[in-house]
């Protein structure tokens, strides 16, 4: 009988179902043609997490550094979390909105006082937060009479793929599709107050942005831009929308980045960390701002602020608070700026480290030819998940439980990536 080479036969039938959506993931074949293809996937199963590790089908181990997208910042399997989420499962996983849930009211309570906001609408997810904000403007204008209302938004943000938030997302590959979107956005420039100041007419009623830019390349806002943006919205009456749903959640150093600014906003958007894996998201607005906006009936949610995430809303609080994570991650910045400093100024093809806290990223040349992409998959080849960003920068968002141990070891497996470049 002839000898059939296993290898070269699943390759076969990987290349002859290419139509089909047969995806060859080593240790098996997998057919995903019932799955929409919106998303450019590594071929890569995870099938569990413990601590800051992650696990594919075969038992290899992941150091990870992107935490689902700046999501997982208790990591995996964190006990008290579990067991919380569990407890709710065997009360109440939904109720509607037409009735009151204690979870909910508990965690808008520890959301308010974090943010130092007032009243809080629960939301799925990020992009859902950004619609409800930008509703809250555009009824804040229509109460002051306020026709055909305008909205600053910034060149390179990104604020979700829904159409709201498409609108205010300064990147036209992703708005060019779906055009026409919301009317009356103007994009500014981020960091250049004077391209702001130039867009302000009567009609403006908010301006909206990323205290840090995540999507667009990892960049803070300068303090003189969002002190002055701050001032430029009390003096003609606009909203300041922040949007944290990347940054905050004690991903910069403080709970929320803007506390390092010393402004407060009127509006802001957060989610991600918020859940930790459990999808949620939320705006919360000053009591000023609700008075004057949103009215039973003005905007709603099936699944929004039901008792199965605002008890892991709830909890999350109650676990940043016990772990003192904000302080954690303050404590750790300098070694994790300075290893990516250290591995910058080891490479010709990497310019510049940027970004605050747990959400830091690295710049590489233009002119190397190098993509931020071909690094990302060398790093996972090494066992390391990182994440890559807009402008063609790596982009550093790990679990904010991680140590010094795992910064070192980050260091150990990135540098494995990069001299394979190198040579």
């Amino acid at each position: 009988m002839k000898k059939v080479d296993s290898r070269k036969n699943a390759k076969n039938v990987a290349k002859s179902a290419k139509d089909s959506k047969i995806v060859d993931l080593g240790s098996r074949l997998v057919d995903d043609s019932a799955i929409l293809q919106v998303y450019a996937r590594l071929p890569l199963v995870f099938e569990r997490g413990s601590g800051v590790y992650l696990y594919d089908k075969v038992g290899k181990e992941y150091l990870d550094f992107g935490a689902g997208i700046a999501v997982n910042a208790l990591g995996y399997g964190n006990e008290s979390f579990n067991s919380a989420l569990k407890a709710q499962i065997d009360k109440l996983l939904h109720i509607s909105n037409l009735y009151y849930n204690l979870p909910a009211i508990e965690a808008a309570k520890k959301l308010a006082k974090a943010s130092g906001l007032d009243q809080v609408f629960f939301t799925n997810s990020g992009a859902e937060a950004c619609e409800g904000a930008l509703k809250v403007a555009k009824k804040y204008a229509y109460q002051k009479g306020i026709k055909s209302p305008q909205i600053i938004a910034m060149h390179n943000s990104f604020h979700g793929r829904t159409l709201g938030a498409l609108s205010v997302t300064g990147n036209s590959a992703y708005q060019k599709p779906f055009k026409p979107l919301l009317s009356g956005v103007k994009f500014a420039h981020f960091n250049d107050i004077a391209s702001v100041e130039k867009l302000i007419t009567p009609k403006t009623c908010a301006i909206i942005l990323e205290t840090i830019q995540g999507e667009g390349g990892v960049t803070p806002a300068s303090k003189e831009f969002l002190h002055t943006i701050r001032k430029l919205c009390d003096k003609h009456d606009m909203l300041l929308i922040l949007d944290e749903i990347q940054c905050g959640m004690g991903r910069s150093g403080t709970m929320f980045a803007y506390e390092q600014y010393g402004i407060m906003p009127d509006i802001i958007t957060t989610a991600k960390a918020l859940g930790c894996g459990v999808p949620v998201g939320a705006f919360v607005l000053s009591q000023r701002v609700a008075d004057l906006s949103l009215k039973p009936g003005d905007h709603g949610s099936t699944y929004g602020g039901n008792p199965f995430v605002c008890a892991a809303v709830s909890k999350v609080f109650d676990i940043f608070d016990e772990m003192k994570i904000v302080q954690r991650v303050a404590k750790l910045t300098p070694t994790l700026t300075q290893t990516l400093q250290e591995l910058c100024d080891s490479y010709d093809f990497l310019q510049s480290v940027r970004g605050k806290g747990f959400l830091q990223g690295i710049q590489i040349d233009p002119k190397s030819k190098i993509q931020a992409k071909d690094i990302v998959q060398l790093a996972t080849e090494q066992g390391l998940i990182i994440l890559s960003a807009s402008q063609n920068v790596l982009r550093f968002a790990p679990p904010l439980v991680i140590t010094k141990e795992h910064i070192e070891l980050m260091r150990l497996k990135l540098t494995r990536a990069l001299d394979r470049l190198d040579r």
